[in-house]
């Protein structure tokens, strides 16, 4: 089953110290064949029991009960149970708990219609040709070769486990002096295969190999060898192994991996030695670097240049590119240049949350002079980037991660929009090494590729792409962000203009039914709280509406500029194609108009329908070049004018109208730029009243400006709830360096678990995030309840009848335990049997959470024959719950003949 739905429930690890299996016998409220909904005092546990592990993906696996997604489930170390705590009271009703994936697609006959504009993406405008083909081969050969130090060579403090270091190499052969290191890394994908594979997560175990993902980019590698660069490719399935069960889905473990990668080659081009000598010795520069990470692996990039910037910048990291990314965190990548790639038939990303890498790094820091882009690619899937994740191209299993046969709505794979496996990855190997070669080797020729002309790659063939552009700094004039209200009296006539945000409230973008259709605004897993982009929403009713912007003073000379541009897209519940004008007035009341439409299909709805989780609510780029503006006088421009005089009724959004020049920028490590940092923080929960939690978030340097971040706790697999909901802006005013973010911990004098939380930073304005996750423990003070077995009297005829177990008083933990009967002049199976048919000697029980008297539960046999009393002993020698206990424990059942 796939469900539609998009989840706001943040996500950690293991927040409940507690293992999964310890609340096996906890009675059910609701259940079925493989699933069963619990009471706890948080609300409900939903588990969910597969036959096999769960799918491996990049997006996080939710429990739908009913069909409704209602929370990110945690995973067993096996990955064949799933659980949940939800608050959702449709959990105590449900008939039905499956596996769902967030923004996962419906593939059922709704799909078979189509969208309104699919016939328009089938012969989409494409731009002009590019003299220079990046994806094309250079005059370099190429040599491959692997290194490999083991299955579990380094240690990596963010995945607490080790990890392979293993790579394979491309080297242009017989190029001269350094050439930029560019490294590469895949994504959450399976670790192993064949047989015995999932009976240990890393290493593989015997009969069973290692998926060869990092094998799987040859196509940009050699594009970019070819061309003189050094390409790396590395190896990440420990990480993928184990991430299920990490606070930050593995983030910082693919980090350390990238840059313990990257000491080895400082090694290897310095002094030399390991398996390569002195081969590379003075021929690679690490001060010249590019990431590119595909899938968990985007995430992976991103926090390492984050990470690296913290540590000084030891390398060069000038250059990332997220492929089809995942974006957990909401963490800004400033200061380097970032070019994010958006497959439209992602059907693992679904929502495209990569998006938000360019929605809050494009101002995130004053002065940063890096460019940065994003490249949505039509008819593209999540997997078929990489070949050993493309059926008929890898040696593992593999598929489509879209699927949808059969029923020719896009993204379907016999849409005839849809890019088959070879022509996708040569879309991918076009951007991919035009992006770095543009960036790391400063060969402006690709500059149209990436500055939202649509220019196009010969080799990219008929894919229709679509690129947003942020020119840098020193080439760009902002005008508005429009992420603020307009000055009053800006809209005229019958138009209103007003900031939207998020998908739900009173000042929403768009209502969404959770498809994953609105990446600027769906809610990221662990910073579901931090606001998401805010754009202005235009809407009209008449030919007559007019949106004035005065250009003061200091800002009319625009001469050295070659374009006007802004980000736009319709409204989805407007309709499908709609249109402005774009007015430019000189200060001689001089103007020049230019339809949106003449130079761009922003306005146009992408394809597909609601029934497919499509279409994606993506602002395109308007690029309007000045020489269209004819007989304005470009030294003097006054007012920027959108006007509603090409359709009588619409509706759409615009962010980010600025004059620009195409530029490469100024790309480095962001040592300069302040960071933030959050420290973790342990407390005893206390007896009565609220204690606090005090997380202190500190600021590297005082500075001149506000620094602000975005603060929330997330502990959704607790059963217990002592630690409060806190979701807030922490705000530091010029020249402070220290804020403290209280939680409150609510006491109480039940014993229970420690409890683990997280808060999570994310969304920074005017600084670098280098310690997003702050980790929270409540230490439980209160002793354990006495536990005590009592003797069992009764009388042949009773039936079910149960052993006095009791507290002395109530917990919060689910007190289980087992032991065994053994027979005394009482014989199980002729004279009682406990909970198993046929009878056997194990016995369980149990004590619900908050209750004083539990259920060990024995049947009495009426054998119609007088005989004496006879006795056999109930005996308990493991109780999970509580502390202290010394064991065994014994009660002796006595049965009394009714003969």
């Amino acid at each position: 089953m796939r469900v539609l739905g998009s989840i706001t429930l943040g996500l950690a690890t293991v927040l409940a110290v507690a293992p999964l299996t310890a609340h096996a016998d906890a009675p059910a409220v609701v259940q079925g064949k493989q699933w069963d909904v619990q009471k706890v005092p948080a609300g409900y546990r939903v588990t969910l029991h597969l036959d096999a592990s769960v799918p491996m993906r990049a997006s996080q696996p939710l429990l739908a009960v009913n069909g409704k997604p209602v929370g990110v489930a945690r995973q067993s170390a096996d990955g064949r149970t799933l659980t949940l705590v939800t608050t959702d009271k449709a959990a105590a009703d449900a008939h039905d708990v499956q596996l769902a994936w967030p923004g996962d697609q419906s593939r059922s006959a709704r799909a078979l219609a189509g969208g309104p504009t699919d016939a328009y993406w089938l012969k989409a405008r494409k731009g002009p040709l590019l003299k220079d083909d990046p994806g094309k081969t250079g005059s370099y050969k190429v040599e491959t070769s692997e290194y490999n130090l083991g299955d579990e060579a380094v240690f990596l403090p963010g995945l607490g486990q080790k990890s392979e270091l293993l790579g394979k190499v491309y080297t242009p052969v017989g190029a001269v002096g350094k050439r930029p290191l560019v490294v590469f890394l895949h994504g959450r994908h399976e670790s192993c295969y064949g047989e015995g594979a999932g009976d240990k997560p890393w290493p593989c175990p015997k009969g069973s190999k290692s998926v060869p993902s990092y094998r799987g980019y040859d196509g940009p590698a050699q594009a970019l060898a070819s061309n003189g660069y050094q390409v790396v490719s590395i190896s990440s399935n420990a990480i993928n192994a184990y991430d299920f069960d990490v606070y930050d889905a593995g983030a910082q473990a693919r980090a350390e991996l990238i840059l313990d990668h990257l000491a080895l080659w400082k090694k290897w081009s310095t002094v030399g030695g390991g398996p390569f000598g002195s081969k590379y010795v003075g021929k690679v520069d690490l001060q010249n670097v590019g990431l590119m990470g595909h899938s968990r692996g985007g995430e992976g990039v991103a926090r390492a240049a984050v990470v690296n910037a913290d540590r000084g910048g030891q390398y060069g990291i000038r250059a990332v590119l997220p492929l089809a990314p995942v974006d957990f965190a909401r963490s800004a990548v400033p200061g380097v240049a970032m070019s994010v790639v958006l497959p439209y038939c992602d059907g693992d990303v679904s929502d495209l949350q990569g998006q938000k890498y360019y929605d809050d790094t494009r101002n995130s820091v004053t002065g940063d002079g890096a460019a940065r882009s994003t490249v949505t690619v039509l008819g593209a899937n999540h997997n078929f980037f990489n070949t050993e994740w493309t059926p008929g191209q890898s040696v593992a299993p593999s598929n489509d991660d879209w699927g949808g046969e059969g029923n020719g709505a896009p993204c379907d794979s016999n849409y005839a929009g849809r890019l088959k496996a070879k022509e996708q990855q040569a879309v991918g190997t076009a951007y991919v090494a035009g992006f770095f070669r543009l960036q790391l080797g400063h060969e402006k020729q690709f500059l149209p590729l990436f500055d939202g002309s649509d220019t196009r790659s010969a080799s990219a063939g008929k894919a229709v792409v679509r690129v947003v552009a942020q020119a840098p700094l020193a080439s760009r004039r902002d005008v508005t962000a429009f992420d603020k209200a307009l000055p009053k009296g800006a809209v005229t006539g019958k138009a209103t203009a007003a900031i939207c945000v998020g998908e739900t409230g009173k000042n929403a973008c768009l209502a969404t039914d959770g498809s994953g259709d609105a990446p600027h605004w769906d809610l990221a897993a662990f910073a579901s709280q931090a606001p998401t982009l805010a754009v202005t929403k235009l809407s009209w009713t008449d030919k007559t509406g007019v949106l004035r912007l005065s250009l003061p003073s200091a800002q009319r000379d625009v001469r050295r500029y070659a374009a006007l541009s802004f980000r736009a897209a319709p409204d989805p519940a407007s309709t499908p194609t709609t249109d402005l004008t774009v007015r430019v007035i000189d200060g001689r009341g001089r103007a020049a108009a230019v339809p949106v439409s003449a130079v761009s299909d922003s306005l146009v709805r992408l394809p597909g329908n609601k029934a497919s989780g499509l279409p994606k609510n993506l602002m395109r780029t308007v690029r309007i070049p000045l020489t269209l503006l004819k007989g304005v006088d470009l030294r003097d421009v006054r007012t920027v004018e959108l006007r509603t005089d090409r359709v009588a009724k619409g509706s759409a959004y615009l962010s980010d109208l600025s004059f620009s020049s195409a530029g490469i920028g100024v790309s480095a490590p962001a040592v300069t730029t302040p960071k933030v940092a959050v420290a973790d923080v342990t407390v005893k929960e206390g007896d009565k009243g609220t204690t606090y939690a005090d997380f202190v978030v500190r600021l590297s340097r005082p500075t001149t400006r506000p620094v602000v971040v975005y603060a929330q706790t997330s502990l959704p697999f607790a059963e217990v709830m002592p630690v409060s909901d806190v979701a807030k802006a922490v705000v530091f005013k010029p020249g402070q360096v220290r804020q403290t973010l209280r939680v409150p911990v609510k006491a109480n004098t039940r014993d229970s678990y420690d409890i683990k939380f997280e808060v999570v930073l994310s969304a920074p304005h005017e600084a670098l995030l280098t310690r997003a996750f702050g980790h929270g423990l409540v230490l439980d003070d209160d002793p354990s309840p006495k536990f005590v077995l009592g003797d069992l009297v009764t009388a042949e005829g009773r039936g079910k009848v149960n052993f006095p177990v009791t507290l002395s008083a109530p917990s919060d933990k689910h007190i289980g335990f087992g032991g065994v009967w053994k027979d005394g002049t009482a014989i199980l199976g002729k004279d009682y049997h406990g909970q198993y048919d046929p009878p056997e000697h194990t016995l369980t029980g149990g004590i619900e959470v908050g209750k004083l008297v539990g259920e060990l539960t024995v049947f009495v046999t009426d054998d119609k024959v007088k005989e004496p009393t006879e006795t056999f002993t109930a005996v308990i020698d493991t109780v999970d719950g509580i502390d202290g206990i010394q064991l065994p424990l014994t009660g002796t059942g006595t049965i009394k003949d009714n003969d």
